[in-house]
């Protein structure tokens, strides 16, 4: 999952508890605010009786002050308006037959439904009456009763909820929006590292990355590009000491091949000519048993010199310095139809200009493509199989080697593989610059190599 998506659900995850805890707090301030107003209500009406009750008593001195209760005044216009929504009060010691003075709790909003009305009390409790004296002097002028409705606090709780909510949704809604365009924003570059080591990936390794305001991208970049820089310096000194060790080994081969040419070859022939003498010699004397052990030492002899001459090709400089790369790949191909008829059929496919193609990418492209016969003839059993070889021109001038066979195989072990023959390949053609690839193909297996021509 992409890191912005992460962020991104993170943060949605925190709007959804943020907004789920406002919520819950709405629903909680709201509900207790009816116990906030009852008390409010009491403490109005309280004081307003308390006014009444001392002007009676100042009014009518000569009465009793028992019965300057304002019992018959208290219940008027200006009293209900003192009494907040939803909230019910009552004089003690109340008239007979007197109901409670209530405040208006019709409108107060929309009927809640039935899971939050039973909800909300079951969590935050009832709400409790509220008694306030009508004056702490004299204790005889009674008290007000101020009691709270439940289904007007519930109504009341769901309309605050709603009207709370609404914000809520937008103020999320516009938090989430704004952080996932700054998320998004600051992750920006991020892109640009990925696209950076991807192309270091591929070989580009001097990959020069932009700016970045923020630090700790800056600091990542100049690690990204300090890596390229070594990448580049290690694949460079790596090539230029593979191509040493190839000239090196090169040198030794042709020392090698004027050794055995001058050794073994001079040596056999002298074995040859020996036991064509002894031969001759035993035929003139009747000796039938000599002779046939001189031919038989005639025919190793012959066997070990063919051999010796297929090792002197492989190790002697390769065609191409001599017949350049196209005449050395057909003389290739012929020499191995030509050894026997049994073997499978071999397909030359010559695309593209290659008469200038010259130096170690001519000899680099040769002795992939022996090697990659060899492989096929001597490890499989192909019926068929295809060289192809194509210079592709234009602002990539590169020379692509395909040896494909239908003998099986299995490419991953081959590609893993730490043979000698597949090991000197695959260092020449990163000596050169260019790759190397083992694949699976139809019924066998593909092997592809491109080789720089530009450099």
């Amino acid at each position: 999952m992409r890191l912005v998506l992460q962020l991104v659900a993170r943060l949605l995850l925190i709007v959804v508890l943020c907004l789920g805890a406002a919520t819950v707090w709405a629903t909680f301030d709201a509900y207790r605010s009816v116990d906030r107003a009852t008390a409010a209500s009491a403490q109005r009406v309280a004081q307003a009786l308390q006014a009444l009750y001392w002007r009676e008593l100042l009014l009518r001195s000569s009465r009793a002050r028992e019965h300057l209760l304002p019992v018959p005044d208290w219940r008027t216009l200006e009293t209900v308006k003192l009494i907040s929504p939803g909230v019910c009060v009552e004089f003690q010691p109340a008239v007979a037959f007197e109901k409670p003075l209530c405040g208006q709790s019709e409108g107060l909003g929309k009927a809640p439904p039935r899971w939050f009305a039973a909800i909300v009390p079951t969590f935050l409790g009832s709400h409790a009456e509220v008694i306030r004296p009508v004056s702490p002097r004299a204790a005889s002028a009674g008290t007000v009763v101020a009691t709270p409705d439940g289904a007007a606090a519930v109504s009341l709780a769901w309309e605050y909820i709603l009207n709370v909510i609404d914000v809520a949704l937008l103020m999320a809604a516009a938090i989430a929006l704004l952080a996932s365009l700054a998320i998004a924003h600051a992750l920006a570059p991020a892109r640009t590292i990925v696209t950076a080591l991807q192309r270091m990936a591929r070989g580009q390794y001097r990959t020069k990355l932009p700016r970045f305001r923020s630090m700790e991208l800056a600091m990542i970049g100049s690690a990204v590009g300090a890596l390229g820089n070594r990448l580049e310096e290690a694949t460079e000194q790596r090539a230029a000491l593979t191509r040493r060790l190839i000239e090196i080994r090169d040198d030794e081969r042709r020392a090698l091949a004027r050794e055995l040419h001058d050794e073994f070859g001079q040596n056999l022939s002298a074995i040859l000519a020996f036991a064509n003498t002894i031969e001759t010699a035993s035929t003139k004397d009747n000796s039938t048993g000599i002779a046939q052990d001189a031919r038989m030492i005639s025919q190793a002899t012959h066997h070990l010199m063919a051999s010796l001459r297929d090792a002197l090709k492989r190790l002697r400089n390769p065609l191409p310095e001599e017949l350049g790369l196209e005449a050395s790949l057909v003389n290739l191909v012929d020499s191995w139809r030509s050894q026997s008829a049994a073997r499978p059929t071999i397909q030359l496919d010559l695309r593209g200009d290659l008469t200038d193609i010259s130096g170690s990418a001519a000899t680099t492209a040769y002795r992939v493509a022996q090697e990659c016969l060899t492989n096929a003839l001597r490890h499989g059993v192909a019926r068929e199989i295809s060289l192809r070889v194509e210079r592709r021109a234009g602002e990539d001038d590169a020379l692509l080697i395909r040896v494909e066979d239908d003998g099986g195989g299995d490419a991953a072990r081959v590609a893993q593989s730490a043979g000698f023959g597949l090991t000197g390949i695959r260092e020449r053609v990163t000596a050169a610059g260019g790759s190397l690839s083992i694949l699976p193909a139809r019924g066998g297996l593909s092997v592809a190599a491109t080789i720089p021509l530009a450099a």
